[in-house]
């Protein structure tokens, strides 16, 4: 896989993931549990993510051909989908419906985040989703698969790292911190999303 190739890997799923956004809303699911039970959670959810992901990652290609959708035509919607992910970024609007779905969460005291809502749908959430298929697509042979799952995997080792150090970050960091991180990497993400809308429209003649 060419470095290029794999910067944008690792640039589209870092981003569209958020490690950084993510852990924040860690910390209010998980306040109040020892250190012991935040890593248990912590490796739940990463590894449940993880699951889910090399599902889609294997599978995408065949589910899109069984309901009849070609990769162009999903390069397009996932660009669509990364760009409204990027819009909820720039405005925050992400963050509050991660507030949202911890204080859901919270109303129950003995209800295990882990799966739901951090495996399902904040790490592997339909953007992450749409776009480990549309990596997988673009891979050539069994390297350049590799080098997308390696990516995926290194995303996700990175959460759970962040999960692991998230008091320490958070006092790092503060509230500013974290919103300036999540815009600037809003930024980036909307422009990644309009360059897979333009290979999909490439794919239909549309753009030279």
């Amino acid at each position: 896989m060419e470095t290029a190739m794999l910067i944008t890997a690792f640039t589209t799923l870092f981003v569209v993931i958020d490690p950084i956004g993510l852990t924040p809303v860690f910390l209010a699911l998980t306040q109040g549990l020892s250190p012991a039970q935040r890593r248990t959670i912590a490796f739940r959810a990463c590894f449940t993510a993880i699951l889910i992901l090399l599902a889609f990652a294997f599978l995408g290609d065949e589910l899109l051909g069984f309901v009849g959708i070609s990769m162009p035509a999903f390069r397009i919607a996932g660009g669509v989908l990364l760009f409204l992910t990027a819009l909820d970024m720039l405005f925050e609007r992400r963050q509050k419906r991660r507030k949202s779905q911890s204080e859901e969460s919270e109303e129950d005291p003995n209800d295990d985040p882990s799966i739901f809502p951090l495996a399902i749908p904040l790490i592997a959430g339909p953007g992450a989703i749409a776009s480990i298929i549309l990596l997988m697509s673009q891979s050539s042979g069994p390297l350049g698969i590799a080098a997308v799952l390696g990516v995926m995997l290194g995303v996700i080792g990175i959460v759970f790292v962040l999960f692991l150090l998230a008091s320490p970050l958070e006092n790092l960091l503060g509230k500013t911190g974290i919103t300036v991180a999540t815009r600037l990497l809003g930024m980036l993400l909307a422009a990644l999303s309009v360059q897979f809308i333009l290979d999909g429209l490439a794919s239909f003649g549309f753009v030279n």
